[in-house]
């Protein structure tokens, strides 16, 4: 059963200043900003929310197939995409172009300061959800603002179920067209702030934007996460992690815990568990790409958290 994600592939650049910007910016002069920040510790990590949702679903046994844009400088993630395993034959390669890149360089207080190119990301609507075949589920992740409309309106026209997932694309679209997102989709999944800001464009609670989907899933952090589907409100606990070390790439593990037991044809309330747990082994790790648990170590922990079987 194959899964089409739709979405970004990226270069996350992090960069640590190990100073305080506050000591380096003058208020009074910023209108003048000329400043420059010695970083001497600086890492890539493979990201972007298809990119990462992929590896998740891989993880877990799933068959994810990426459907994303990329640049002339790909080569290094093509290349880990083909030592997972991942099927990357609807990942376009736009000549002339980078492959997204956000520049992140955080301070000592965790202040920071990004920059985010999107370079083929832009593209990405040249690729067709009718390209992809045996396509049973797919999730439409952040990627470009023209591609998200299309490629919804793609997968109805398809007959296939997907899931509506804005995340920080969300404010690109206003009321009307986040409703006809919803009026498309089968699901959406978003974070707390999101949710605030969709009811804020649509003018309607979640439960009433629930009723357009089958299930409209909130996440909330350290929290847990709720589902509203047919008039009621699941609630799902977080999953304990071994640590906090680092939460990018942490919803997009969620993401791939949905994907999952959906396509295995699980209820809501263990779809939800197996997502919050994939959030919280990969919380644990630094980038959103270094955690490697096997299917077992998945469903050991899956029994510690919740008392009950996966597999």
């Amino acid at each position: 059963m194959r899964t089409l994600i739709c979405g970004s592939m990226a270069y996350d650049n992090i960069m640590v200043f190990p100073d305080r910007f506050k000591n380096h910016i003058l208020p009074e002069q910023i209108h003048i900003l000329n400043v420059a920040f010695l970083v001497p510790d600086m890492r890539r990590e493979f990201g972007g929310c298809a990119g990462n949702i992929a590896y998740n679903l891989k993880l877990l046994g799933g068959e994810p197939l990426i459907m994303a844009a990329i640049g002339d400088d790909s080569q290094p993630y093509l290349h880990r995409l083909h030592q997972l395993g991942l099927n990357a034959a609807h990942v376009r390669e736009v000549p002339g172009t980078f492959t997204a890149q956000a520049f992140i360089t955080t301070d000592l207080d965790d202040n920071q300061i990004t920059a985010f190119h999107p370079g083929a990301m832009s593209h990405s609507h040249l690729n067709k959800v009718s390209d992809a075949h045996g396509v049973t589920l797919g999730i439409i992740s952040p990627d470009g603002r023209d591609d998200m409309v299309q490629h919804a309106r793609q997968f109805k026209e398809a007959g296939i179920p997907f899931i509506f997932d804005p995340g920080q694309g969300l404010p690109m679209f206003n009321g009307e067209e986040l409703l006809e997102f919803l009026a498309l989709a089968d699901y959406a999944t978003v974070n707390d702030y999101e949710a605030k800001l969709i009811t804020e464009r649509t003018g309607r609670s979640l439960e009433q934007l629930a009723e357009a989907v089958k299930a409209l899933i909130v996440t909330l952090g350290g929290e847990g996460s709720h589902i509203y589907s047919e008039g009621k409100r699941i609630e799902i606990p977080c999953a304990k992690p071994d640590q906090l070390a680092d939460p990018t790439g942490c919803g997009d593990a969620y993401r791939a815990g949905l994907l999952y037991g959906l396509q295995q044809g699980w209820g809501l309330e263990k779809t939800g568990r197996l997502a919050s747990l994939m959030g919280s082994i990969k919380i644990a790790h630094r980038g959103g790409q270094n955690h490697k648990p096997s299917r077992d170590d998945i469903a050991a922990r899956y029994q510690a958290a919740f008392n009950e079987a996966l597999w």
